[in-house]
């Protein structure tokens, strides 16, 4: 885990892919690039701290402010170190009408966390978020980038006891 006061540097192949994504957009653009870019920064480091942002907004050419922003708005980007394995765990209304908030309740007991929170094992964090596009299939998480729908609380054990790391 990277110390929040250190200098962080991009690694080659963050660079290589960010540099992907900059040739999409005119250069005066640049900016468009980073959300993808913030993307590519978590996906390889698990978070998004203080240093790993200002090095994006070094590359990027713009203004740390624009990068906090956008990262502390939205909901897929995790500003301090997370679990293994990230559930979300739809609050929108046709999950509610679903009883989402009821099975919220039951993975919150199973884990011993609540929303935000990572397992003292380290192995799940688990977050509520407003919609995962499934409203037809509530109440719906996703798990490691995979979804799943129509849950209940037997469902999540299964899902959940099947992750064996």
């Amino acid at each position: 885990m990277i110390d929040v006061q250190e200098k962080f540097e991009l690694s080659m192949h963050i660079r290589q892919e960010v540099d992907r994504w900059l040739k999409k957009y005119p250069p005066e653009q640049r900016q468009s690039a980073l959300i993808p870019a913030l993307h590519i920064v978590q996906d390889e480091q698990g978070w998004l701290s203080t240093p790993m942002m200002d090095a994006m907004a070094e590359y990027l050419k713009i203004p740390a402010i624009n990068v906090y922003e956008v990262a502390s708005f939205y909901g897929m980007f995790s500003l301090k170190p997370k679990g293994r394995h990230e559930i979300n765990l739809c609050g929108s209304i046709s999950c509610a009408l679903r009883s989402s908030h009821e099975l919220g309740d039951y993975i919150k007991e199973k884990l011993g966390v609540d929303y935000g929170e990572t397992t003292s094992d380290n192995k799940f964090t688990l977050k509520e978020v407003e919609c995962l596009g499934a409203c037809c299939g509530g109440p719906a998480m996703l798990l490691d980038k995979k979804y799943y729908e129509h849950l209940t609380p037997e469902k999540v054990d299964d899902i959940l006891d099947a992750i064996h790391e």
